[in-house]
């Protein structure tokens, strides 16, 4: 099967060198020129939870029409890039083409919807996944528990368990869902409790719930997304978040959340998805949300700071 994936970042650079190791010809679509070379040079290295390997079989390249002709279509960007992606892979598309999109956060599928129809949009939740960038052509690969995708309508269908058999083909833990929107919220609820809070305090998961005053911060922002979720009718698997949360955490307790990382690189975050996301919603449900308000805008602010338009907070 032809795969092209749009971002090739960490976890990009995951699926791209165990689906080419299972033998799918794979496109790796990316805009770090440096990236490109190494990988179409000496190939993509990856190590780490998945084994070490490198991959010489990838193409890669900064022009998405390359990807033309793909029969999977795989957005890895972050959240802010699924609309750039969408807008230039909508011409390259096919009535059978299938694009799966997997991002943190909320509002992937919206922002396909405003370039294409997508009744052949895919969504995936990466579950217990941690990878990092070494250097050009070289990824590391932290964890990998589970890839759940699901079709963005809902339901069942022959295609979405086509699609999980070839992930699992390549070395992946593969569930399909007939509800992804519960899972994509589940995740939305734990990102949004470790995500802003551990990057505004600058510290581990671990670090994080064993402050109770910075435990209780995160702990408001995890009640928020919860009622917002239930009042999008979302079927949680659980009556009540706190326990979920906490259990997450601890399996993870030295881990620092993407969100963290990006900015001790001074990379733009994924705060707008995120806990930026329960405010948007609060603010069209009219529903009050003051811990993800005060902390997107601590995010936002040092964000700012970066590029000197606001003093440092």
């Amino acid at each position: 099967m032809k795969i092209a994936i749009f971002g090739v970042g960490a976890m990009g650079s995951v699926y791209a060198a165990l689906l080419a190791d299972a033998g799918h010809e794979v496109v790796a679509i990316d805009v770090w020129q440096e990236h490109i070379d190494v990988i179409n040079r000496h190939g993509l290295r990856l190590e780490g939870a998945s084994g070490d390997r490198t991959v010489t079989s990838i193409r890669a390249t900064s022009d998405p029409k390359l990807a033309k002709g793909a029969d999977l279509f795989i957005i890895a960007t972050k959240a802010s890039g699924v609309g750039p992606v969408a807008q230039a892979l909508a011409p390259l598309l096919t009535e059978q083409s299938l694009i799966l999109t997997i991002q943190n956060g909320l509002g992937a599928g919206e922002r396909i919807a405003e370039h294409m129809p997508t009744h052949n949009v895919l969504i995936g939740v990466a579950q217990g996944f941690g990878a990092s960038i070494r250097g050009p052509g070289h990824a590391h690969h932290n964890g990998m528990s589970l890839i759940r995708i699901g079709e963005l309508g809902g339901g069942m269908t022959a295609r979405l368990d086509t699609v999980a058999e070839l992930w699992r083909g390549a070395g992946f833990e593969v569930k399909a869902f007939a509800d992804i929107q519960q899972l994509v919220w589940e995740k939305f609820l734990c990102n949004g409790t470790f995500s802003a809070p551990c990057t505004a305090f600058d510290c581990t998961i671990g670090q994080l719930m064993s402050n109770a005053d910075q435990w209780n911060i995160a702990l408001g922002c995890a009640q928020e997304i919860f009622e917002l979720g239930l009042l999008k009718k979302i079927a949680f698997s659980f009556d009540e978040p706190v326990s979920y949360v906490t259990a997450f955490g601890h399996r993870m307790p030295d881990a620092r959340p993407s969100m963290l990382l990006d900015h001790h690189a001074k990379r733009p975050s994924e705060i707008d998805a995120i806990n930026g996301m329960a405010v948007t919603l609060g603010r069209e449900m009219a529903i009050e949300t003051p811990y993800n308000a005060c902390l997107t805008a601590v995010v936002k602010a040092r964000e700012a700071a970066w590029d000197g338009s606001l003093s440092k907070v």
